[in-house]
């Protein structure tokens, strides 16, 4: 990568957080070394710690910002759907869409929570945790307008979340089905799970797919 002596703080920054993103992801946190990270960026090492303190607080920041941008993300877009059977929908089709986009974040939020500090540890699990319930709180909704069928709420919602979390780890671009047709089979089976009330049919390759009544793309 071109040395980037010269730029302004932002951008300098914005380059070691990607590059430190791409090396964690391909070496893992504990196998990265400042050094490295400097080259790939193409600064003196010394440079760094204008901008972290330490490796840990580096790792933090990558894994607060992706949680950040993820809550922020889909408190916009969960605006756009009303009913409990909506929501679910924008909810599958949002979160596969958007880590989908981000395997680099995704991978290093599964692989190295256990390498943050406690402290920062506990930040990052009670924003999963808030995401986390935002699907629940779906959930609930749902059952309390008869909506949905559901014997243990909060093992469906970490089964929803593990079941759309998984497409990051097969979905490549070139696979038989593309992103947006992964997307309504999820949601067609996210609906099943939750045992949702009054699913249409719809002809489509020579069978019954069910369809939400609502479901709109977004």
């Amino acid at each position: 990568m071109a040395r980037t002596t010269g730029s302004d703080g932002e951008r300098t920054r914005n380059a070691i957080d990607a590059a430190a993103k791409q090396l964690i992801a391909r070496v893992g946190y504990q196998a990265m070394s400042m050094r490295q990270l400097a080259d790939e960026v193409g600064v003196q090492s010394a440079a760094f710690y204008r901008y972290y303190p330490n490796k840990q607080e580096l790792l933090f920041s990558v894994m607060r910002d992706h949680m950040d941008r993820l809550l922020g993300a889909w408190e916009a877009e969960s605006r756009k759907a009303h009913t409990a059977l909506d929501r679910l929908s924008a909810f599958i089709r949002f979160h596969i869409r958007f880590h989908v986009e981000r395997r680099e974040d995704v991978h290093i939020a599964n692989m190295e929570l256990r390498s943050l500090s406690p402290e920062n540890r506990a930040i990052i699990v009670e924003l999963r945790a808030r995401y986390e319930n935002g699907l629940r709180d779906i959930l609930d909704d749902g059952m309390d307008a008869r909506e949905f069928a559901i014997d243990d709420i909060a093992l469906t919602t970490r089964a929803i979340i593990a079941m759309i979390t998984g497409v990051t780890v097969w979905f490549k671009p070139d696979d038989r089905l593309t992103v947006d047709e992964v997307v309504e089979k999820y949601v067609s089976m996210g609906l099943r799970l939750v045992g949702a009330k009054n699913i249409a049919t719809t002809k489509k390759g020579g069978r019954n797919v069910p369809v939400g009544p609502k479901i709109r793309s977004l």
